[in-house]
C-alpha cells in the first residue's frame, strides 16, 4: 500500500502539467482536442485518457459538447493511435528487436510471439483496450506479431466503445468532481503496473530456477563392468 502512494505520488508531479495542459487544449478545441489528444495516448504518449474523457464528459453536462461528439472522437483516436503504434511494431520488428543488441528478441521468441497472437490475439486486443494502462501499449506486440491490420482496427474500435463511453457517461455524471473521480480511478492504472512488474518477476524468477535445475542436473556414469 505504501509502494501505490508513493507511486501516486510521484506520478501525479508528472502527470498534473499534462493535464491541465490537455482540459486548456479540449475548452478551447473541443472534440478536435479529444480526437488528437486520444490519438497520442493510444500512440504511446503519456496522456491519460482517464482525464481526456472525463473532462470531455464533464463539458457534455455544462452544454459545451455532446455526448455523440465526444465518444466518436475518442473512439477515433484510439484507432489512430493504435494504428500508428501498430506500425512502429510491424515494420520497427527487425530493426528494432531482431538486429538491435540493447532489447534484441532471437527469431524463435519472435515466431512463439506470432504463432500466440495467431491463437489469442484477437481476445487479447479486444479486452486489453478495457484495461488501464495495458490498452495503451497493446499495439506495439500487436504489430511486432504482424497481426492481420484491418482485424486489428475492428477490435481495437470495438474495445475502445466501452472504456471511452463509460469515462464519457461518469464525466457528465460527476460534473465538477470528474478531477476527483480522475485521481480514484488512476490508482487503477498503479495496480496494473506492480501487478505486471510482479508477474515479470516471476517470470524472470521461474526461467532461472528452470535453467538452474537443468544445470544441475547429475548424469549418472554406467557402472563398470566386474565380470
Amino acid at each position: 500500500m505504501l509502494a501505490l502512494l508513493t507511486l501516486a505520488t510521484l506520478s501525479d508531479k508528472v502527470v498534473e502539467p499534462i493535464v491541465d495542459l490537455a482540459t486548456e487544449f479540449i475548452g478551447s478545441a473541443g472534440v478536435v482536442a479529444v480526437f488528437l489528444l486520444m490519438t497520442l495516448e493510444s500512440a504511446c504518449i503519456p496522456i491519460p485518457s482517464e482525464a481526456i474523457m472525463l473532462f470531455a464528459g464533464f463539458s457534455v453536462s455544462n452544454g459545451e459538447l455532446t455526448l455523440v461528439g465526444v465518444v466518436a472522437a475518442g473512439v477515433l483516436g484510439n484507432v489512430a493511435g493504435s494504428a500508428i503504434a501498430y506500425a512502429v511494431g510491424y515494420y520497427g520488428r527487425i530493426d528494432l528487436l531482431e538486429k538491435n543488441r540493447l532489447i534484441h528478441i532471437s527469431p524463435k521468441h519472435l515466431a512463439w510471439a506470432d504463432s500466440w497472437f495467431e491463437r489469442y490475439g484477437s481476445a487479447t486486443v479486444f479486452f486489453s483496450r478495457m484495461l488501464p494502462l495495458i490498452r495503451t501499449f497493446i499495439s506495439l506486440p500487436a504489430g511486432v506479431a504482424k497481426m492481420p491490420f484491418w482485424r486489428f482496427i475492428g477490435l481495437t474500435a470495438l474495445g475502445s466503445l466501452p472504456w471511452v463511453l463509460a469515462l464519457a457517461l461518469i464525466g457528465r455524471s460527476v460534473g465538477d468532481n470528474w478531477e476527483h473521480w480522475r485521481h480514484n480511478l488512476g490508482y487503477l492504472d498503479y495496480v496494473v503496473a506492480l501487478a505486471i512488474v510482479a508477474g515479470l518477476v516471476y517470470w524472470v524468477a521461474k526461467r532461472r530456477r528452470n535453467r538452474g535445475g537443468g544445470d544441475g542436473a547429475v548424469i549418472a556414469s554406467p557402472e563398470p563392468d566386474r565380470t
